[in-house]
């Protein structure tokens, strides 16, 4: 267990934002509030075999859409979200995790770690950034035994959008509510979710996730002085992901319906189409003649070819060039999400295309 500081923050927003996919909130925010939980607290880092069999570990997170507009949600809510469900739960809270990696969803929980005395756990939901809360629910998506308790905080006060939001029931129905009350708060609140013990996150999470953002945010620090060259070879090597292609933004049709970015984002690829399918973060990639070159649970990044640094789906304008980058989901640890057959007919039905067959094929 080691205490976190302001170069972990650092780092965990610059490795975040490659597992980002794409999504995963912004840069700044995660700094912000990374910054804000050292300030007030000493966040530590615990790995999942450093706490007892029956510590109870909460999900902390942000549900919406990166390309939100109309939202607030401030330092103190990610806390008040916290401290509702330990206020609604019959037990001691240990910690807290993220579902997900992300270029501000890796430090989430770090606030309200700091803020109420609470470990942050080295594992994630997922190691990458995904659109739906069941895709890091560690499987208990389609579970109908389990009882859960999700709450969400925030929105703007100035127009009386700011919700308070605690919710009972199975993970499935919960989760859709939730997803209901961020959009009405203005497209993004803060989320804290599934009170479970630490021995069930060894079995179902994605173990190290964390300090694997972490780490390969280091190395991106490390060579950025060198140049986007430079930082795209860090990448590759760090997490032995490959650059797909390089290309101009030719089309964008991403819009945001429902707390979801949903659409396609075309490159020109020495004069042939590469298509991106966007649900808030990449979630495959087609070339001119359709044939599938990577999909959900593999990591999909934009990388700025001027930078080498991640671009956010929300920021994606015509004429960019940017590089296609994909993790194989042979090289990240995979949560018992990805192999939850039940998580993925919501978004084929939204983009219109098959992610199923790829996540659960363990020959793919």
């Amino acid at each position: 267990m080691r205490e976190l500081t302001m170069d972990d923050v650092k780092a965990a927003v610059k490795g975040g934002s490659v597992y980002a996919a794409g999504g995963g909130g912004w840069p700044d925010h995660g700094l912000e509030i990374g910054s804000a939980a050292i300030t007030i607290g000493k966040p530590k880092l615990a790995s999942v075999d450093e706490l007892p069999d029956d510590a109870i570990i909460v999900t902390a997170t942000a549900i919406g859409a990166p390309a939100g507009r109309d939202w607030e949600m401030r330092g103190r809510d990610y806390i008040r979200a916290v401290e509702l469900l330990m206020e609604n739960f019959d037990g001691k809270v240990v910690g807290v995790m993220t579902p997900q990696n992300g270029m501000s969803s890796t430090i989430n929980g770090w606030l309200p770690a700091a803020a109420l005395d609470l470990v942050v756990v080295d594992a994630t939901g997922d190691m990458r950034a995904h659109p739906t809360g069941k895709m890091g629910s560690m499987g208990l998506a389609a579970r109908l035994d389990f009882q859960t308790i999700q709450v969400v905080v925030g929105g703007r006060r100035d127009t009386g959008s700011y919700l308070e939001l605690v919710v009972k029931g199975t993970p499935a129905k919960t989760s859709t509510i939730l997803r209901t009350a961020s959009d009405m708060s203005g497209g993004f609140i803060a989320c804290a979710r599934h009170p479970l013990p630490i021995h069930y996150i060894r079995q179902h999470a994605a173990i190290g996730g964390v300090s694997k953002a972490i780490e390969l945010g280091k190395a991106i620090l490390e060579v950025e002085y060198k140049g986007p060259e430079a930082v795209m070879r860090a990448i590759c090597e760090k997490t032995n992901g490959q650059i797909l292609a390089c290309g101009k933004v030719i089309h964008n049709d991403v819009m945001y319906s429902g707390a979801f970015d949903i659409g396609k984002i075309v490159l020109d690829v020495s004069g042939t189409p590469l298509t991106l399918h966007v649900m808030n973060e990449y979630m495959a990639v087609d070339d001119a003649h359709g044939k599938r070159l990577t999909t959900y649970p593999d990591v999909i990044t934009t990388l700025s070819v001027k930078t080498g640094e991640p671009v956010r789906v929300g920021d994606i304008q015509l004429g960019m060039e940017l590089a296609v980058f994909s993790i194989s989901k042979k090289y990240i640890p995979l949560s018992s999400s990805v192999r939850d057959a039940t998580v993925y007919p919501e978004v084929e039905r939204a983009l219109g295309i098959s992610i199923a067959e790829y996540a659960l094929n363990p020959d793919c």
